[in-house]
């Protein structure tokens, strides 16, 4: 497998450090990770695009080690997109840039799908379709009822985590449940678990992490630099978008998928891959890393 090489970036709002795999003129694929993760869980993956001519890039998010804590406090959506748009920038704006985002990394990618500017020529949704694309109706009353309460006993940890000061002492205990939990049933979770440990070794990244759901959850609002980014983070997305979904995800249910094709622009795929939970590209790299050149058409 090959070694990444640990870079930093000098973005306007924040300094990102990242992995990266491929050479400098290979066409970009910026790799975004979720919770609980970080940009290690590209390391099955990246190789593979490597191999077809990409420059694999994928940033520790704001709050992730080695990348510090946000200097302004923002961990809403649109800080997260325009971290990523700062990105794009500082590697030179090329025109063909691909963005694939994981969980987190996954509301980024659909919310920018959805951005008019966006400078992504193509956007990979895993493991968080667009929350807008969900389609209940095709459900009945009680199918919908029992949805939500299954859904609701497997998102525990995001109302957990709107408590103050607690979550953010605890969550790296959490952290090993939440990774076997998600993941099918006998996978090996440790280095997993061990990588996302290592890039919240304090309460201030913990904190971080935890600020995400806070963020999201409160409804509070983002900086001022980031407003017009944010209101498009629930949009439907305007750009055509793979989503991929993982059939033994035990974070979100697969059923959530249905009609979601349905809501999204001509050009969009929806496609599920066996054997994976939520972690779908560390759990099938070979099958990610398939649908995803397929769908982008690199022989």
């Amino acid at each position: 497998m090959t070694d990444p090489q640990l870079v930093e970036f000098d973005l306007p709002r924040l300094r990102m450090s990242a992995l990266t795999w491929g050479p400098e003129d290979g066409r970009l694929a910026l790799c975004v990770h979720g919770f609980p993760d970080s940009a290690h869980s590209w390391q099955a993956l990246a190789p593979l695009l490597v191999a077809k001519g990409f420059r694999v890039v994928a940033p520790f998010t704001r709050g992730y080690a080695p990348t510090g804590p946000a200097p302004d406090g923002d961990y809403h959506l649109g800080a997260l997109m325009s971290d990523l748009v700062d990105l794009h920038a500082h590697l030179g704006h090329p025109d063909d840039a691909v963005l694939i985002g994981h969980d987190w990394g996954a509301f980024t990618a659909n919310g920018l799908a959805a951005y008019p500017g966006s400078p992504f020529s193509a956007h990979i949704s895993m493991a968080v379709p667009p929350i807008g694309a969900f389609d209940n109706s095709g459900r009945g009353l009680v199918e919908n009822l029992r949805m939500s309460a299954i859904q609701l006993r497997r998102s525990w940890y995001v109302l957990f985590f709107q408590l103050p000061f607690l979550p953010e002492r605890v969550v790296h205990r959490a952290i090993p449940r939440l990774w076997k939990d998600w993941s099918p049933p006998g996978a090996d979770v440790a280095d997993g678990v061990a990588t996302t440990l290592a890039a919240l070794p304090s309460i201030t990244h913990r904190r971080a992490a935890v600020s995400y759901y806070r963020s999201m959850a409160r409804f509070t609002t983002p900086a001022k630099q980031y407003v017009g980014l944010h209101r498009f983070r629930f949009k439907l997305p305007r750009s055509p978008l793979l989503v991929l979904q993982g059939e033994q995800d035990g974070a979100i249910q697969l059923g959530y998928l249905d009609g979601v094709i349905d809501a999204l622009p001509p050009g969009s795929r929806v496609r599920t891959i066996p054997g994976a939970g939520h972690f779908l590209q560390v759990d099938q790299p070979e099958a990610v890393g398939r649908a995803i050149l397929e769908y982008l058409k690199v022989a």
